[in-house]
């Protein structure tokens, strides 16, 4: 692979791509290198969203404080160590814990012991990411020495205007920073990412979410298509939607992020899927390496839809591992039972700094 320095215009023209014979090229070159950095396995992250509750108000999300057109949930400490279980017996070698956004002391308490209990059923066999959003130093410090060892925590989009339209007056962008650099500090894996063709957002708007992730030097990237929710404020901006074009500029995204930033991990959403029943296989060939299977009880699902038509609602987590499996297995590649499937660039970032 060439190592000419990939620039903003570069990553603009990368993202902008809209011919089949083009976009084709860019995403073998991403594949390449992808084999080249991280290799050819893909990693399963088993994900449990163990809760709904949320305290934010994001114009854009359907679990959103203020919607009250559904249910919602909780899970206890049993149900989430029984679906961590299951996520070891398949083998997966790690695991996600998602929820609505909360900070209250009740939570912070559960959330450790959860995962001191998992790390503990599993004999450490299962690594941990959280994705719950902003917290105190403290409480990532309590969360990181309870056994949790990746933090996923996303900008949405680094231009500061565009994330004002997209939250209330009361949410901070200089404070979500504060939360990456307190993540990195405690000795995380630290993530983060973006939602791809929001209303208003522009292919400049993108590129310079990617050349965000490389100053931010991230270990991991979880990015996927903009999706409307109908409950939400957002949903009367988005009259046009596409997802023609949504699910190309999440294929560009991807496959330009890993030109950029070469060893990182990068996740095939569930959102990809969403716009195109093999959208995650086609994330995988445009340079991703992670799929999320979804573990959570079936019951839950339908009342954690973060945006419409989420598909793999009435699934089991049995028949999800299978149907992946013979995706993945599919276009040759190959899955990473029973390993964490850490970062590359996280390793070689901490032998640097030693």
């Amino acid at each position: 692979m060439s190592t000419t320095p990939i620039d903003r215009q570069d990553l603009i023209r990368m993202i902008a791509s809209e011919k089949t014979d083009e976009r084709q090229v860019l995403y073998d070159n991403a594949y390449r290198l992808k084999l080249e950095q991280v290799g050819k396995l893909v990693y399963f992250r088993g994900i449990i969203e163990f809760s709904n509750i949320c305290t934010k108000n994001c114009y854009y999300c359907g679990i959103r404080r203020d919607n009250t057109a559904f249910s919602r949930f909780s899970m206890k400490e049993d149900e989430v160590l029984d679906c961590a279980k299951l996520a070891h017996d398949y083998r997966y070698g790690s695991i996600v814990l998602q929820a609505g956004e909360r900070n209250d002391p009740d939570f912070v308490s559960f959330v450790e012991k959860v995962v001191r209990r998992i790390k503990q059923m599993s004999d450490n066999g299962l690594g941990i990411t959280l994705s719950l959003g902003e917290q105190s130093p403290e409480t990532y410090r309590r969360w990181f020495e309870a056994g949790a060892h990746r933090y996923l925590i996303r900008i949405e989009t680094s231009n500061r205007s565009l994330y004002q339209s997209l939250h209330p007056e009361d949410h901070d962008f200089d404070r979500r920073m504060a939360c990456i650099s307190e993540l990195r500090k405690i000795g995380y894996q630290v993530g983060t990412g973006v939602m791809i063709g929001l209303p208003g957002q522009t292919e400049e708007d993108l590129a310079e979410d990617i050349l965000f992730f490389k100053k931010l030097d991230v270990d991991m990237i979880g990015m996927g298509p903009y999706i409307v929710h109908h409950d939400t404020p957002m949903a009367g901006k988005s009259p046009e939607f596409n997802p023609v074009r949504q699910l190309r500029l999440g294929l560009n995204m991807i496959a330009a992020t890993r030109l950029a930033l070469k060893d990182v991990n990068i996740a095939a959403t569930t959102a990809l899927q969403a716009l195109d029943p093999r959208g995650r296989e086609l994330g995988l060939q445009a340079g991703a390496n992670i799929i999320m299977p979804n573990i959570t009880y079936t019951r839950y699902r339908s009342s954690y839809q973060l945006y419409d038509n989420k598909p793999c609602l009435d699934e089991n987590a049995g028949l999800c591992r299978a149907c992946l499996s013979h995706r993945i297995t599919g276009i040759g590649e190959d899955i990473g039972y029973n390993e964490w499937g850490d970062s590359p660039h996280f390793a070689k970032r901490r032998f640097e700094y030693k």
